[in-house]
């Protein structure tokens, strides 16, 4: 046999044992290991990604436990669509009521509700057997229900019927337009009130914002 051909070749005398190891077999155990490394690699990102994923409900203002879950798929798809929404609505970004105006900010919130329910109904039945999809959609909806409509059923029917009648007031008085919005707004008897308690809602709609960007991109 001819030995360039050969990968090992091995000749056995009484005195010696030689082992001849080709290049070609340098370069196979190279490419094998290298595999292996990388293999792992993925297969160790893989089982960190399938740790299970914790979410504070005291964070959130529905609830003072800690859901956990193994997040699949689908439950990324569903957070990514549900931080999208957050990250480019005034519901989920920080408000400031020197500049911002409170009937945009319920108009953002309200609109958020159609947005979820949306999403929510989009959710195959057979999806929602997974223990972790039912959490997700069980968490939001929480939020909505538990952290969300509370606030507006106390102030905005209150706050926008005090408002549209404010703004009729100044008009018959002719100094509607001497004012913006924001100091016509500080004039509500409870702004102080209705102020602390929608910074408190929108710090938890934050803290839900960034929980679902972890759960999308990170976990």
């Amino acid at each position: 046999m001819n030995e360039t051909r050969m990968i090992v070749h091995i000749a056995v005398n009484w005195k010696e044992l030689s082992v001849v190891v080709s290049i070609s077999l340098v370069l196979i155990v190279f490419v094998v290991a290298a595999a292996i490394i990388l293999s792992w690699r993925f297969i160790s990102g893989a089982l960190k990604s399938l740790d299970k994923f914790e979410i504070n409900e005291a964070e959130l203002g529905i609830g003072r436990g800690i859901v956990k879950f193994r997040p699949i798929y689908v439950d990324r798809q569903i957070a990514f669509s549900i931080w999208v929404e957050l990250s480019t609505r005034k519901i989920g970004l920080p408000i400031d009521l020197d500049n911002d105006v409170v009937i945009e900010i319920y108009d953002s919130w309200y609109s958020f509700f159609s947005v979820t329910r949306e999403l929510m109904k989009g959710i195959s039945a057979n999806t929602l057997r997974n223990d972790s999809t039912q959490a997700i959609v069980q968490l939001s909806i929480e939020v909505l229900n538990e952290g969300l409509r509370p606030h507006l059923t106390r102030w905005q029917a209150r706050f926008r019927g005090w408002y549209k009648r404010e703004i009729a007031r100044l008009e018959r008085e002719g100094t509607s337009t001497d004012l913006d919005p924001q100091q016509i707004q500080k004039r509500y008897p409870l702004f102080e009130e209705l102020r602390t308690d929608m910074e408190r809602i929108n710090k938890n709609l934050i803290a839900y914002r960034h929980k679902m960007k972890q759960l999308a991109l990170v976990a």
